[in-house]
């Protein structure tokens, strides 16, 4: 007889807004879920992510919901942050950016367990490239989306935890509109493809 050995699965908690819950794209197709099936193909055992996150939300609101109605668990193997893009679009401030954003990463690393190697913040899209955009002033906005990254991850080096640059990859758009989803707005299925080897392979190297 022999003894069975139990293996939990790893947790994972999901901050954001709309690119983290995959406005437009199938539940399948989200980065979190596309990354948790790598990791699952590679025998690495993670249950389904928790993801807090919706369309539209800026820092202030995720800051609000995580207040309202915490996260189910206390602590998660992984933490991944991934906001500001609706700050950038509805013209708000830099400095309520970068205190809001330093708030979240602060309860982004106590949802970690306090370890710093097992958060990710991944910087924001950049939806000049999309159709979205089109008849807006496409550099104005490449350029603010550039600055709220520099905050971002300006933060994020201070603190010690782990940054992943994703923006190179939302710009291919420009030239592949399969990078995009039907709104034209949003990054496709086939665009957090891109993302999700990369956080999968970082998340490899820190568990």
């Amino acid at each position: 007889m022999t003894d069975t050995v139990t293996v939990s699965a790893k947790t994972w908690l999901a901050l954001g807004d709309s690119y983290t819950i995959g406005q437009s794209v199938m539940e399948s197709e989200r980065y979190p879920v596309q990354t948790v099936a790598m990791l699952n193909s590679n025998a690495q055992l993670f249950a389904q992510p928790e993801i807090i996150a919706q369309t539209g939300w800026t820092t202030g609101d995720l800051l609000s919901r995580i207040a309202s109605n915490p996260p189910k668990n206390v602590t998660y193997d992984i933490v991944t942050l991934l906001i500001g893009v609706n700050n950038q679009y509805q013209g708000l401030s830099e400095s309520e950016y970068s205190n809001q954003f330093t708030i979240l990463l602060n309860k982004a690393i106590a949802y970690a367990g306090n370890n710093k190697k097992h958060v990710i913040v991944l910087s924001i899209p950049d939806y000049s490239v999309t159709p979205f955009a089109n008849g807006s002033d496409k550099a104005k906005i490449a350029r603010e989306i550039d600055e709220f990254n520099a905050i971002n991850k300006n933060i994020s080096q201070t603190s010690a935890v782990n940054y992943l640059d994703i923006t190179a990859y939302t710009r291919m758009a420009a030239n592949d509109s399969t990078l995009v989803a039907y709104d034209g707005l949003h990054p496709s299925g086939k665009e957090y493809t891109k993302w999700s080897a990369d956080l999968a392979v970082l998340i490899r190297s820190v568990l």
